[in-house]
């Protein structure tokens, strides 16, 4: 209507929402989700290159908030009814929704019953398709690092933030307190979306700072309130979607003060 082209970004969003979304989503859902991202998160705020957020992270947010079941697992579809359409089983719960209870007072121990390391590591677990497997996720971060696509900064940024941020929760959370908090610092790498959201949805440069130091500063303040969700919030398994979001929403204050202090840097010398 407008005569102007359907911006490349698009297939990537297209491709993005498809890793962060449950196979078993239904179809509706999901066309009510992209159409409320690309209205009101994108061409509102004057479309490619200009939104605030990014497209395919709320995408998800509208579904976990508005279609909650689908998007947690509480409810499962099941085609027909009768003993002719039974199903072999349904899918376990993710990594993450093994050691959410704040009953679970040794993560490791819980986390190990279900999963081994390597099969974390390989992808051969329950989830969406982007947390499943982080080898395939490290080779998608070397080519967008090499590439020049990918700020390795924001990535290398957010795994420490992580790990520095589980490590400390540790030492001063009270002990007995359970849950993910009880997780070794680099298990935190291998259960959830963070290491796909960090490396494909933080890197985004639409939604991200452009100043080096503000990079870094994105990409630890993701980690650390990524596991701050995790192992505090008695409510959200996850964390990656909400720390992500939020520092969208920061990321150009985080800019102007980078900028800012540079400028009194220069006055100074």
């Amino acid at each position: 209507v407008r005569k102007e082209e359907v911006s490349e970004g698009y297939l990537v969003s297209g491709m993005l929402i498809a890793l962060i979304v449950p196979a078993s989503i239904p179809l509706w859902q999901l066309a009510v989700g992209v159409a409320f991202a690309v209205v009101l998160g994108k061409e509102v705020f004057g479309g490619t290159g200009m939104n605030v957020f990014n497209p395919a992270m709320l995408v998800r947010a509208f579904l976990f908030f508005a279609f909650a079941a689908q998007m947690s697992g509480d409810a499962v579809w099941v085609a027909g009814t009768g003993a002719s359409h039974l199903i072999d089983g349904f899918s376990g719960p993710t990594p993450l929704a093994i050691v959410k209870s704040r009953e679970v007072l040794d993560a490791s121990a819980e986390l190990a019953k279900h999963h081994d390391h390597a099969a974390l590591f390989l992808g051969n677990i329950s989830g969406s398709a982007g947390e499943m497997s982080k080898l395939a996720v490290l080779l998608g971060a070397a080519w967008l690092i090499a590439t020049g696509i990918g700020s390795w900064r924001t990535m290398l940024g957010g795994v420490l933030g992580l790990l520095g941020s589980a490590f400390l929760l540790q030492m001063f959370l009270p002990v007995g307190f359970g849950g993910p908090a009880t997780l070794a610092p680099w298990e935190h790498l291998l259960v959830g979306g963070f290491l796909f959201g960090i490396v494909f949805m933080a890197t985004d440069p639409v939604s991200s700072p452009e100043t080096n130091t503000g990079r870094w500063v994105y990409g630890v303040l993701i980690g650390f309130v990524t596991v701050l969700v995790r192992a505090v919030n008695p409510a959200y398994p996850e964390g990656t979607m909400l720390s992500i979001l939020l520092l969208n929403a920061f990321a150009p204050t985080i800019d102007h003060f980078v900028v800012a202090s540079n400028i009194r840097r220069r006055k100074v010398r």
